[in-house]
């Protein structure tokens, strides 16, 4: 086992072959820190970081529970412990809610949020134990406001922000900080093949709402405005931060997300007020 003291932080960082786990991956061992880097095959790890002293490549599906037990004893046997869980795995599912078949999105779930359920489970005895942790759990501006073409994906990163708000106030006593880190569109591989499932069936009557989201995608990927290495940088400020928030919201994109839903928010439930609270019982 290496020793404790030779590394301020180890973070295991899920889905950190590539895209924004990469990023932060790359991070975290720039800052001094070790890294257990899980990918499906640790292969591409090594493919992708080289040799680090502070870097363990550990083979992982993060549906696979049992896996995802085995990845922390490999954690904690190299490094004695984790200080910061990223949740990052996962994946896009691009089709109208009604294209999409039951198996595409079983699949988008057992990811993107059973994934991150197995991944959590198993790493926060350790974390109680110590009293002292951080989860960071990859959400997304489609965490505040679902939209054609997307929905079914924004679903799961609802469930996330539900998840992330419970956690956060279950562990806060702990001492383990839990917050959703909530990136916009950034300029990594996310819309291609390896990270975009694309529903094959089409539906004529869509083709004015999600089918044009289909057409918008081809031409947003690989020239999204968000910069991953400054996004990384934020996550690291964010693990330094001696008081975290619940939600990190990233990008000028999602801003102007979470301005835009508080709005319509407002104006609709100002709207429909006295309905609302028409459904009460009768003062006594």
């Amino acid at each position: 086992m290496t020793a404790t003291n030779e590394f301020k932080r180890v973070w295991m960082i899920t889905g950190a072959s590539r895209g924004l786990g990469a990023r932060m991956a790359e991070a975290a061992l720039a800052h001094g820190d070790a890294v257990v880097a899980t990918a499906r095959n640790a292969a591409d790890v090594a493919k992708r970081f080289g040799d680090h002293p502070g870097l363990l490549g550990v083979s992982l599906d993060v549906t696979d529970e049992s896996q995802a037990a085995r990845a922390v004893e490999a954690a904690i046997a190299r490094f004695g412990r984790i200080d910061v869980l990223v949740n990052n795995a996962g994946f896009g599912l691009l089709g109208a809610v009604e294209e999409a078949t039951a198996d595409e999105v079983r699949k988008l779930y057992e990811t993107n949020v059973f994934g991150l359920l197995n991944v959590t489970r198993a790493t926060l005895p350790s974390m109680r134990a110590r009293r002292s942790g951080r989860v960071l759990n990859l959400s997304s501006l489609g965490g505040h406001q679902s939209g054609p073409g997307f929905g079914l994906y924004c679903s799961t990163k609802f469930a996330v922000e539900g998840i992330n708000q419970a956690l956060h106030k279950e562990l806060a006593p702990l001492g383990i900080h839990v917050t959703a880190v909530e990136p916009g569109y950034f300029r990594t591989e996310f819309l291609e093949g390896n990270s975009l499932t694309v529903s094959p069936k089409r539906i004529a009557d869509y083709e004015g709402t999600s089918g044009q989201v289909r057409i918008a995608a081809r031409s947003i990927s690989l020239h999204q405005p968000g910069d991953p290495v400054k996004l990384a940088q934020a996550v690291i400020r964010l693990v330094e931060s001696p008081k975290p928030p619940m939600r990190l919201p990233l990008g000028t994109d999602t801003l102007q997300v979470i301005r835009d839903h508080i709005d319509g928010l407002q104006r609709e439930t100002a709207e429909w007020a006295e309905v609302a609270a028409s459904t009460d019982y009768a003062a006594a």
